[in-house]
């Protein structure tokens, strides 16, 4: 297989460490990458960033990718230098023992391990549980309380220290996938409309979200601030071809295999049956996952948001989301953002989603 090489804008974004409500590596990253391209560019409160493209267009479409990722928050030393903390997102706990985590400081990046009680220090019952959160620390080395305080602060986050990786052709593994492909297609698909001469009738606004992981909070407050017509979020999907997945539990969908659309009353039907022609015009893989109610995502705001907005979502097939090394295929990615191009191509002047 020849070797694949990643765009530059999607490993500058998965080096960033961006946890729910410290998202300033990434945003710079979007910054750098799309601001350039658009016709106007704006934060707001809560750190989105809102690229927008053709502005006198109509309707107004709005892209939708969080910045955001899973983090640790310090919020106690003990006397001997150790930090306990708090989750940020939804962690597995039986994943965190064990890990270099990065903390973010004031002071500039400070290395340290997430430390519990070695297993032959164990009794058998203890050996079957897994670790309560204040039972795991984090050592950075320090030898006193003091010592810890002169280089991190109450309130300091950390990521996992494991950085993006190609491990056979264009799949990949990283900590923080979830979602920083999202923010890079909502980014690329407006740097490519931007250069391509083709006509676009519908304002385009390309929204970096924050604070997804701990409730949609960027989708709810900038898609009240774009009040778009409709809308296409993009998020990771699980991958369900991997051992110890029941497909009738959690349905069909393959890594490699094309972006994932989804379907169920969290989505408008027009905007699920312009995305499947979309994908079939360009001959872009794809596949499909139902799900019956207000999905995990910033679909689930944007969609009721204002006087509600039709609203799509396609996932990108994501293998063990939530841990420090998730697996996607970068082709998957390519082919999200070929359908996200394609769509905001496919819009009318002033054409409406109403049903």
């Amino acid at each position: 297989m020849p070797d694949y090489a990643a765009p530059t804008f999607l490993t500058d974004l998965l080096r960033a460490k961006s946890p729910s409500g410290a998202e300033a590596q990434a945003q710079a990253v979007f910054d750098t990458h799309v601001k350039p391209h658009a016709d106007a560019y704006a934060n707001d409160a809560l750190g989105n960033r809102l690229a927008t493209l053709n502005p006198g267009g109509g309707p107004t479409l709005m892209f939708s990718g969080h910045i955001d990722e899973l983090g640790l928050i310090v919020t106690y030393v003990n006397k001997d230098g150790y930090l306990y903390f708090d989750t940020i997102g939804g962690h597995d706990r039986i994943m965190i023992p064990g890990r270099r985590v990065i903390l973010q400081t004031e002071r500039g990046p400070v290395r340290g391990v997430t430390g519990k009680r070695a297993i032959h220090l164990m009794d058998e019952a203890d050996r079957k549980k897994v670790p309560e959160i204040h039972e795991i620390w984090i050592d950075i080395g320090a030898k006193t309380k003091a010592d810890a305080l002169r280089r991190v602060s109450i309130g300091d986050v950390a990521t996992y220290d494991h950085e993006f990786e190609l491990i056979h052709g264009s799949i990949g593994t990283a900590r923080a996938f979830d979602n920083k492909v999202g923010a890079y297609v909502v980014g690329e698909a407006l740097i490519r409309l931007a250069k391509s001469k083709a006509k676009l009738n519908a304002r385009v606004v390309s929204v970096a979200t924050t604070q997804e992981e701990i409730g949609v909070r960027g989708a709810t407050t900038s898609a009240f601030a774009v009040d778009p017509h409709v809308a296409l979020a993009v998020d990771v999907g699980h991958a369900t071809d991997h051992p110890d997945c029941d497909n009738r539990k959690y349905g069909e969908t393959k890594l490699g295999a094309g972006p994932i659309i989804c379907r169920g009353p969290n989505i408008n039907p027009k905007v699920f049956q312009r995305l499947v022609a979309c994908a079939r015009k360009a001959k872009i893989p794809h596949q499909f996952e139902a799900d019956p109610r207000p999905t995990g995502t910033d679909a689930r705001a944007i969609q009721t948001a204002r006087g509600g907005v039709a609203c799509g979502l396609v996932s990108i097939p994501l293998r063990y989301m939530h841990t420090p090394s998730e697996v996607v295929d970068l082709q998957d990615v390519e082919n999200c953002v070929r359908l996200f191009v394609e769509f905001a191509r496919s819009v009318g002047r002033d054409e409406s989603f109403a049903w």
